[in-house]
């Protein structure tokens, strides 16, 4: 038995709870362990520099949330793609597929590498970041879009790996390049003085880590997933499927961030103490939502391989599940942070008027961040079986479309920040009950059409 298939997970036959689960928590463990890496950016700053630097290093993460969501919303598209052939059992097309998906990751890596150095200064006025943190601001995107390369790298290989079940090899790349950009983080920032600069640089060489360990897995990889740099190439059949699948869902991310970026002007005018607090906040909500995501992405891939293989009713149980474990085990995270909030906000800072601003964010948005569940779970059982751009246009609307919305009608009588940040559990209520309805209608006219067929 060759060795990714040792590492396989049988998602088309036996019980899917454990399965599902043994696959989403290397996710979660991966996402969670990523964002407690990138906050230490902001804790070892907020500490052991200043609080305008924290306030640098927060204030850039829509940005680069903005831009980085689009391409790796792409890996998302490869992964369905890869469990499609999977489910098939086509190993031929897999590999193929694979090259072509790896392919677009280099270039799109490259484009964003470009892309951060020209919009660093312009985007960051445009966001009316404030002047006297506006250089230490412009340094650190610059410098973290020199690592777009490796990200991306990364990224796809992982779902890459995902697309037989594998996340636990992703998960112990994460760890060795996280751990290592912890102690480059205490490195640059207490022994040679730097600031927001420095926690960039640590960020950009943990990232070339983690790319390098999932090469070289891949390249040593045997049969199906084995990775040969002679055989990259442009196969437009398989281009074709993952911007079919993974541009809506990049675009979403996308559009996400673009609300987002519009909000964090609106919280700007706050000051940079409200700056920095509401990014001390977004780095424990970030933990208590990907337990969604993580369990999506499992989704997702059961669901891609199932739909394959023509086991409908596996598709809608697997859905199930996931929906009720997603809120389930969201619910905990999100009330045992909020329980905790004060001794979790300390770590980034003790300036009360910052952790003031982190705890009204923390109330309206972490606390109830298991809504989430609502819109992401249909919409990921959906783009499992191919159907990617209607729940993309539901969750732009619903979320995205509302907030700007909410944000232009209001953003000269906003007289506390709480105004601001309440938006996001009403847009997601309202996405969520559209986003279910879509799914009963198209679930239905697909599987009975294809159980005809």
């Amino acid at each position: 038995m060759s060795e990714n298939n040792k590492r396989a997970v049988d998602m088309l036959h036996g019980g899917i709870f454990k399965k599902l689960l043994y696959i989403t928590i290397p996710i979660f463990l991966m996402s969670t362990l990523q964002q407690l890496f990138n906050a230490s950016d902001t804790a070892i700053v907020g500490n052991f520099s200043s609080s305008e630097a924290m306030a640098a290093v927060g204030s850039n993460a829509p940005v680069i949330n903005m831009i980085v969501t689009f391409f790796t919303g792409l890996s998302i598209g490869s992964n369905v793609m890869l469990s499609h052939f999977i489910g098939r059992n086509e190993e031929e097309k897999v590999n193929d597929a694979l090259h072509t998906s790896f392919s677009v990751a280099l270039i799109s890596g490259f484009i964003m590498l470009f892309l951060g150095q020209v919009i660093a200064v312009p985007i960051l006025k445009l966001l009316n970041t404030p002047s006297h943190i506006l250089p230490m601001a412009q340094m650190y995107l610059r410098i973290y879009f020199l690592g777009m390369p490796f990200l991306m790298i990364y990224d796809f290989g992982s779902a890459v790996l995902r697309s037989i079940g594998d996340t636990r090899r992703p998960l112990y790349f994460l760890i060795a390049a996280g751990v290592l950009n912890v102690l480059l983080n205490l490195f640059f920032v207490i022994v040679l003085g730097r600031n927001a600069d420095g926690v960039a640089y640590a960020t950009t060489i943990s990232n070339g880590v983690s790319a390098f360990l999932t090469l070289r897995t891949l390249i040593r990889e045997k049969g199906m997933l084995h990775l040969d740099f002679r055989k990259l190439s442009f196969k437009w059949k398989y281009i074709r499927r993952i911007l079919w699948i993974g541009a809506p869902a990049g675009l979403q991310g996308m559009i996400f961030s673009i609300s987002n970026v519009v909000i964090q002007a609106a919280i700007n005018l706050f000051g940079s103490d409200c700056v920095a607090g509401n990014s001390a906040a977004l780095n424990i909500e970030y933990i208590c939502y990907f337990m969604v995501n993580a369990t999506c992405q499992a989704l997702m891939t059961f669901v891609s391989q199932n739909y394959a293989a023509g086991n409908y009713d596996r598709c809608k149980r697997t859905t199930y599940i996931a929906f009720a474990s997603a809120i389930g085990f969201t619910a905990i995270l999100s009330v045992a942070t909020y329980l905790l909030r004060f001794p979790i906000i300390s770590l980034f800072t003790h300036d009360p008027n910052v952790m003031k601003y982190a705890m009204i964010r923390m109330l309206w948005i972490a606390l109830l961040e298991p809504m989430t569940a609502l819109y992401e779970v249909p919409g990921a059982s959906l783009r499992g079986i191919g159907y990617s751009f209607v729940p993309t246009i539901i969750t732009m609307l619903g979320c995205c479309g509302l907030r700007l919305l909410y944000i232009h009608a209001m953003l000269h009588q906003f007289t506390a920040f709480y105004q601001v940040v309440m938006i996001y559990p009403i847009s997601w209520a309202i996405t969520g009950a559209a986003m279910i309805i879509l799914y009963f209608i198209v679930t239905k006219h697909v599987y009975r059409k294809r159980e005809n067929n």
